[in-house]
């Protein structure tokens, strides 16, 4: 089994192929890679991400079939599809590092911020649950700018993801404390395509 730490240099090291441009995608998805993993998977990390199509992570990561667990939502928002979803790569697949993946300009951590009262009941209800971390930082940051918030809520957003996957799911507590699982928050640059891990230093 991959340990977590073990992860977290793979996925780095994959995202330095993607921005130097040296990808190994196409051979890690082709036919050969194909039939390796068509009866089983074993997902060395499991990846909570926004649905933005700006941030793929099997792309920004450099990996291809069978190698990633991925979630996505918009915002990166969890709930008990998320939470299962995350609970099954991680207990069953045996994936030992969970990276929330936050990118900068999300579209809910903005829709959040402004407090749109025009949308729609079910994309209320996914901005709410953004609002606690865009609401800190408003009274963390009272002088901040528009851009200055925007950065500041994206990477609390991330850190509070992370923060909640740790505390309201019971089993993956329970992997984090006996089973050497780790989660980390991780914030994607639309501008530069840099990846910067916000907890990579030190377990949750």
């Amino acid at each position: 089994m991959v340990t977590a730490d073990e992860a977290l240099q793979m996925l780095q090291d994959g995202h330095g192929r993607y921005l130097s441009g040296r990808s190994t995608l196409m051979d890690a998805v082709g036919p050969e890679r194909r039939s390796d993993v068509a009866e089983v998977q074993t997902p060395f990390a499991a990846v909570l991400g926004c649905a933005d199509s700006r941030v793929p992570p099997e792309v920004v990561f450099d990996q291809g079939l069978g190698e990633l667990f991925v979630v996505r939502v918009a915002g990166h928002v969890i709930g008990p599809a998320t939470v299962g979803s995350l609970e099954f790569g991680t207990r069953i697949l045996g994936a030992r590092l969970i990276v929330v993946l936050g990118h900068s300009r999300c579209g809910a951590v903005q829709a959040a911020l402004s407090q749109d009262t025009e949308l729609s009941p079910a994309l209320a209800t996914l901005v709410a649950r953004v609002h606690r971390a865009t609401a800190a930082t408003r009274a963390a940051h009272p002088e901040a700018d528009a851009d200055e918030l925007m950065e500041a809520a994206v990477r609390a957003h991330v850190l509070g993801t992370v923060d909640r996957l740790g505390r309201e799911s019971p089993v993956l507590a329970r992997l984090v404390e006996s089973d050497g699982l780790r989660i980390v928050g991780a914030e994607y640059s639309t501008d530069t395509g840099e990846v910067a891990f916000l907890e990579a230093a030190d377990p949750p």
